[in-house]
């Protein structure tokens, strides 16, 4: 069994207009709401083998507040380039490229991309994946390239606006 979490980066600040996209941070409800999301999960006992995220400020700031609520080093967290700006299909190619070791994977980026490749493995539409929102997907896929909709579902949504 293979588990993947689509974690979107938390709450972005729009303080400073003149800042490229790429290297907006966190706000303060960012900075509540990732490190309270990510307890959530060590809570429910998860434990990630590979984090990957989009090297986007925001998005790897998101991604060190789960590793250090794993307990992981943040520089055991991967940078994808191709996350930034992707589209589903750029999606797929990286998770068609996790090493297959790792069975719990986490991958952190943006949307419209991650509430799109979220509705590819549901029957249920998320109309929007929030801010810090986590998708689970879990998958029979023996290995990540054979991992697709056909062997593979949405089982759970954590939106931090109902996790208290």
């Amino acid at each position: 069994m293979r588990t993947l979490f689509l974690v979107r980066h938390a709450k972005s600040s729009w303080e400073s207009p003149g800042i490229r996209d790429f290297d907006r941070p966190l706000n303060l409800r960012g900075l509540n709401d990732a490190p309270r999301m990510a307890q959530m999960l060590v809570k429910m006992g998860v434990k990630p083998d590979y984090m990957i995220s989009s090297p986007a400020k925001r998005a790897i700031s998101t991604a060190i507040f789960f590793a250090e609520a794993f307990e992981m080093s943040s520089d055991k967290i991967h940078r994808e380039p191709t996350i930034y700006e992707a589209v589903p299909a750029d999606i797929h190619r990286v998770i068609s490229q996790l090493p297959d070791a790792a069975k719990t994977v986490f991958v952190f980026g943006h949307n419209p991309t991650f509430t799109e490749i979220a509705n590819v493995f549901t029957e249920d539409f998320i109309e929007n994946l929030p801010t810090c929102g986590v998708v689970k997907i879990t998958s029979s896929a023996a290995s990540w390239d054979t991992f697709y909709e056909g062997n593979s579902k949405v089982i759970a949504c954590y939106f931090p606006k109902e996790v208290l």
